[in-house]
């Protein structure tokens, strides 16, 4: 196993000694494994697709950015709106919980992935030109804040992960400035991440590498089966199969033709 994802889940099994030592219930502890097992699924499958180096540093940028973001959105509701949150994600680093700047690099790492395949039938690429990145960038930003669209009431409303101040908004009460949210941070984090990848080749087409593209796809479209199943109210469910359903299947038709250099598909 590669030492990053051995470290990855050594960090997963410290994590949960820790909330069973601290006493958190079963609703946490289920949240936080799962938050904690998308986050080493992720990465194991970066470093597969971008090589130890490049997959550590979306992790820093997602989770640098995505913890400044929620910090100060909980503290001074920038970029959300204004909302606190609760003990049900277990400890926080500041206002925050420690595993919300790890989903920060799981949902952008699958919104990277994803925005890749639909437009280069290929999960990474290294192009120079800026306005590929900024339009890749804002199309993963997109993908993940489809995500958003049927989560963020389910962890509000269902879970009560964090209470909004203003419960009066435009989204079955959510606001839409929490949608605006997702969409900044998600493409910072994803556009700043690609900078560091631009004249820079993608690792070369192999079985190993081809398995680890699938892995954020279907753990997406598993988020995507999750929502039609507990969304509530209803509607969100079916807003779940066509905001996320869509981008999933573009996606594997993506990873349906990637292929090695110099094979055409037949």
């Amino acid at each position: 196993m590669n030492p990053v994802t051995t470290a990855s889940f050594v960090f997963l099994a410290a994590h949960l000694v820790a909330l069973v030592v601290r006493g958190y219930g079963d609703t946490t502890l289920a949240l936080v494994v799962s938050s904690l097992l998308m986050f080493a699924c992720c990465l194991a499958s970066a470093v597969h697709l971008l090589g130890a180096k490049a997959a550590l540093k979306f992790v820093a940028i997602a989770v640098v950015l995505g913890w400044f973001a929620e910090q100060m959105g909980a503290s001074h509701g920038w970029f959300f709106g204004e909302y606190d949150y609760t003990d049900v994600l277990g400890p926080r680093l500041g206002e925050v919980p420690a595993v919300i700047p790890l989903m920060w690099f799981s949902l952008t790492y699958m919104g990277y992935v994803i925005a890749n395949l639909i437009v280069w039938r290929a999960p990474v690429d290294g192009s120079p030109r800026w306005f590929d990145a900024v339009v890749l960038s804002l199309l993963a930003a997109m993908v993940v804040t489809a995500f958003d669209l049927g989560a963020d009431p389910y962890f509000v409303y269902t879970l009560k992960a964090w209470i909004m101040v203003e419960k009066d908004g435009w989204w079955f009460g959510e606001t839409v400035q929490g949608f605006f949210g997702w969409m900044f941070v998600s493409f910072c984090i994803v556009f700043l991440f690609r900078l560091t990848l631009r004249h820079t080749p993608p690792l070369p087409w192999s079985p190993v590498n081809r398995r680890h593209a699938l892995v954020p796809v279907l753990m997406y479209a598993g988020f995507m089966v999750f929502q039609m199943c507990v969304s509530h109210p209803m509607e969100l469910r079916t807003i779940a199969f066509f905001a996320m359903g869509m981008p999933i299947l573009c996606a594997l038709a993506g990873w349906q033709h990637w292929l090695p250099s110099g094979k055409d598909v037949r």
